[in-house]
């Protein structure tokens, strides 16, 4: 097995926490913030998926949206959805929140450790260049992390190979020589067949995935990675 060389995070779900914009929510709808929070972020996830299978062109999608607009149009199918009233006021507000989600409490400790064992740090996500910016920064990450590496050049969305193709040529180190940790099942499951050694953090207790290979970890927080590495 080839040398580990460094570490590829996924970030929404895994490094930020994508509910933590269901207090917001709550106190703008009360008693529905969960469910906002919820679907807010199966519309996101399944129109990014919508507008890469649609076109898989290696050029890129024509129907491809930078990933902040297709949070936007998740959160406004949401609130339709639930039946909640709302204008551009309440869009608005959450979607200031959801640029500057919490990190979950164990990242930062994480990441130090990567760093202090001599290995490189990067996130690779969906996220536009933009929201990552400022999610790493708000969040107290930025120091820790070598790169910040968005898909949108490639005008698809992960699972794509050609997104997963960005972590090795950013990091200059061969995909087998990096680990990709994701709380997505679905993330680490494209990443494991894509090639890289995968850690699932399994964050909700899920059962695994009933297709494909399984990660190569599976821990239930981030700290559980230290002892992969």
């Amino acid at each position: 097995m080839a040398a580990l060389n460094g570490v590829v995070f996924d970030a929404y779900g895994t490094l930020f926490d994508v509910h933590s914009i269901g207090r917001r929510a709550e106190e703008l709808f009360p008693q529905m913030g969960a469910a906002i929070s919820t679907l807010w972020r199966d519309k996101q996830i399944e129109y990014s998926r919508l507008v890469s299978l649609s076109d898989p062109s290696p050029g890129g999608s024509r129907y491809y949206q930078p990933f902040w607009d297709l949070t936007r149009a998740a959160l406004e199918y949401s609130l339709a959805k639930l039946g909640l009233a709302h204008g551009t006021q309440e869009v608005d507000d959450l979607m200031r929140g959801y640029a500057r989600l919490d990190a979950y409490p164990e990242c930062e400790a994480v990441l130090k450790a990567v760093k202090a064992r001599g290995l490189k740090t990067a996130i690779l996500s969906n996220g536009s260049p933009d929201m990552l910016k400022v999610a790493a920064d708000s969040s107290g990450l930025a120091p820790w992390l070598d790169h910040v590496i968005s898909v949108d050049s490639t005008r698809q969305y992960k699972t794509s190979p050609v997104c997963y193709a960005l972590a090795s040529q950013t990091l200059q180190v061969p995909t087998e020589s990096l680990m990709f940790v994701s709380s997505n099942a679905w993330d680490a499951m494209g990443a494991t067949w894509y090639g890289f050694r995968t850690c699932w953090v399994n964050r909700q207790n899920l059962p695994p995935e009933a297709i494909g290979l399984p990660p190569h970890h599976t821990c239930r927080t981030l700290d559980g990675l230290i002892d992969q590495l």
